[in-house]
This record gives structure tokens, sequence and C-alpha cells, in this order.
């Protein structure tokens, strides 16, 4: 299994930890003065900038905060470092623009153009968002529009076939005339959504811009959304700019936010351009794309997690059935190494460990993410590999587990017998947790673990 990024958004883990420094400093005073305000707004400058942030927004968004946490807002609260990181919140989710959902009404087939530079991910993203659309009911069409990049078509082709959506390729046909077709395809076939996956050149060019055009005025575009890749750091305010001044831009997709760059392409993009960010790629699965949701990101930004995000994806990905089994057997003494290997399963489900910790919000966040995301799958891998050289049998029944069976495992699973004695210890201790949780009638704490 290939490891993943050990941060989820690990553009913003320099940026995270600067402003939590800044905020534990704050924590430690009772009242806070104008002077320790300005010490703390230049920290949150300098971070800000170090993140690559457009230095115009840092100033608007430096100045609006302080404005608000030298009043009265302030010098009235009863804690006034907390209101100070309350304030920082809400001018950042300010800062990062209201959330836009993409615009399907009217007649259909509704047309959605992706528009952007070689290798901004423009393609999958193209399959990412035609998987999600699907999930929520539509027939999505995808239209393989780029005839100049090498395996271009063949690329979405392959994507296509993997979601079992249908993609409308057409060799020797000009991208204009091709995606008239497609849509024309698409109302004749009944589709309700048509993305088109346009071509992208290595630089903004007149040649591309006019493909763009003649497509938006031979066809009704609902929505033009620009693919960005975040990893390009200021450029991309440079990027959509340059492409808003000829296309009317209704929404932004940003790429790659689980890479290793800075992130202030996210922060800047949105309040330089006006142009609202629409989704957030967030990994190379084809569902690791997100709804932007401004007030999410910043509080990840902020180290606050994200419990929404994480309940959100645990609905989405997991067999409420089997968790609500998992919590009954938990409570009543039932849970046997078997229920452990599912409750592995199910985590598994839920995406890149890596992810899921960065998810964690308050005191259990900030644990979580002084744990190697790496280390921990390596423990894991260990934990499944030793499960799955048990017998059924001793799954269920670990007592039987004697010194000559503990070898066999340890030979069949690559470890240790000391990995295996950990690992029987480890649920002994869960046994005893659930036993004491049922005993104070704690049900519901117990139904949260499943």
């Amino acid at each position: 299994m290939r490891l993943t990024r050990p941060r989820f958004f690990a553009m913003f883990e320099n940026l995270t930890a600067r402003l939590n420094t800044v905020f534990e400093n704050l924590r430690r005073r009772g009242k806070l003065s104008e002077r320790d305000v300005d010490a703390a707004m230049r920290e949150v400058r300098l971070a800000l900038l170090e993140a690559d942030v457009h230095y115009k927004v840092v100033k608007d968004f430096i100045a609006r905060v302080r404005e608000r946490a030298v009043g009265h807002e302030v010098s009235k609260a009863l804690n006034p470092a907390q209101q100070v990181i309350k304030i920082v919140h809400e001018e950042l989710i300010a800062t990062l623009g209201e959330p836009a959902p993409l615009t399907l009404q009217g007649p259909r087939p509704h047309v959605i153009m992706l528009a952007g530079l070689q290798g901004s991910g423009k393609t999958t993203a193209a399959a990412k968002l035609a998987k999600k659309l699907r999930s929520q009911g539509e027939r999505v069409l995808l239209v393989a529009a780029d005839p100049y990049r090498p395996a271009a078509v063949q690329q979405l082709q392959t994507l296509g076939e993997r979601l079992g959506v249908d993609v409308y390729a057409e060799e020797g046909v000009e991208p204009p005339r091709l995606a008239q077709k497609a849509v024309t395809r698409a109302r004749n076939g009944g589709f309700s959504v048509v993305i088109l996956d346009t071509a992208g050149r290595s630089q903004l060019d007149a040649d591309l811009m006019s493909e763009l055009d003649a497509i938006a005025r031979r066809i009704t575009l609902h929505e033009i959304l620009l693919v960005v890749d975040a990893m390009i750091g200021q450029e991309a305010v440079n990027l959509a700019l340059g492409f808003q001044s000829l296309l009317p831009l209704t929404g932004l997709i940003l790429t790659k936010m689980d890479g290793d760059a800075r992130g202030g392409a996210a922060i800047s993009v949105r309040s330089v351009t006006g142009v609202p960010i629409k989704f957030l790629g967030t990994g190379e699965d084809l569902d690791a794309l997100e709804v932007y949701d401004p007030a999410r990101l910043a509080s990840r930004i902020l180290g606050m997690g994200d419990v929404i995000g994480l309940i959100e994806r645990a609905e989405e990905k997991l067999d409420q059935e089997v968790a609500e089994e998992q919590a009954r057997r938990m409570l009543s003494g039932e849970f046997t190494l078997e229920d452990f290997a599912r409750q592995i399963e199910q985590l598994r489900k839920l995406g890149p460990f890596g992810q899921l910790l960065e998810m964690m919000p308050g005191a259990m966040g900030q644990m979580a993410r002084q744990v190697d995301p790496r280390d921990a799958e390596d423990r894991l891998k260990r934990i499944e590999a030793i499960l799955n050289s048990m017998t059924p049998e001793e799954r269920r029944k670990p007592k039987i587990l004697n010194a000559s069976r503990k070898r066999r495992i340890a030979r069949g699973s690559g470890t240790q017998v000391q990995d295996i004695n950990l690992l029987l210890k480890q649920y002994r201790e869960m046994r005893r947790v659930m036993k004491r949780l049922s005993k104070s009638g704690m049900r519901g704490l117990a139904g949260l673990f499943g």
C-alpha cells in the first residue's frame, strides 16, 4: 500500500504551528494591552507572509483583526486571549470567502467547463467531479475536449471506465464543435450534467484563450471552473487573474492541497480575484474532492480540526449497521479480535491515517499531530498482518493463543512474538475499558466509539 503525505493539508503545517505559538503566548497573559496585540499581529503577519499569502491580503487581514482586537469587544471580554483567537478565526473565514455551490439550475444538461494549465490536475479533477455529482443523483457525461496532449483522451476514457461514467470523444473534431456535439448527445441521451475537460497549455496564450472563448460562444455554459495547482503559490493568483480577464470564471478548483507547498494560494486567490473557490482536491484518489467550506478550512489552518468533515466522511464511508453492532458487542463484553479486525477495516474506509489525524479537534488533535502518521501506519499494518495470520477460532478465542501458536503467527505475519503480546495486551485493556463504560451506563460514549 502506497503511503500518502503524512499530513492532511500539509502545506498549512508550518503556518498552523506558527499561529498556535502566537495563540499560546496570548493565553499566558490575563489581560491584553495594545502592545501585546501589536506584538501578536506582527507574528501573525510574518507567519502569513512566510506561508506565501499575497502581501495585500495580509495587510488587509491584519488591519481588520487589529481594529477589532484593540477595541471594545476584547477589552470587555472575560477571556481576552480567546476573544482575539475568535477574531482571527472569523476574519480568516471572511478572507477565504463565502461557500458557493455549483449552479445546476435551469434546462438540462448543465454544462461545466474546466479550464487550466497543463499539469494542474484538470483531467483528474473532471473525473473526481463526475464521481461526486453522480453520487448526488446526476447522470454525467465526460467530454474529452483536449486533442493536443498525448494520451489525454485515453486518460479520461480510463478514468470514466473506472467510474462507470460515459466519456464522449471524437477524433479529428475541433474542441468547439466537439463540445457542441457532446451537448446534443447529452440532451438526446438523458444526461443531466456535461463536464468538458478542455486543453491546457504550459502558459497562458492567445490560442488557448481563443479556443475556450469559441467553446463558450457555441454552447451555454452553466459553470466555468478554473483548475489551479495550489502548489504554485502566489503564481496561482496571477494565473487566476489572467484567466479572469478573458473568461467569465464562476469558480475555482484548487488541486494538490495535500502537497507540501506553503499554502498561500488558498488564502490569497479568493480574496484577490473575487472568484469563489468551489472544490479542493485533497489527494490522488477519485473521491478526494471536497466541497469548499471556508469555516472548516479556517479551523484546520488554525489547528482546530474538522469534526464536521470527520462525521461526514464516516457517514459516507462506514457501514452504519456494522458500527452499531460493534458498539453493542463492546458494551456487552463480546468484543473479540475478530471485531478488532473489522474495526480496522472500517477505519481504512475513512482514508489515509494522516488525514484523519489532521481532522481531530482541540487537545485530541494537538496530541494526534505529534504522532508521525507513517509510524502509526506501520503499526496498523503490523496489527493487520498479525490478525490475518490468525485462524478464525484464534481471533474469536484469544485465550487459546499459546507460545506455539504465537510463533506460527509471528512467522506468518513477518513480526515478532513481542508484537503479538503487545497487541493482546492492548486488546485486553480495550475490553476492560469497555466493561467499565458498560457498568457505568455510558452507552452514548460507547456508541460514539462504534
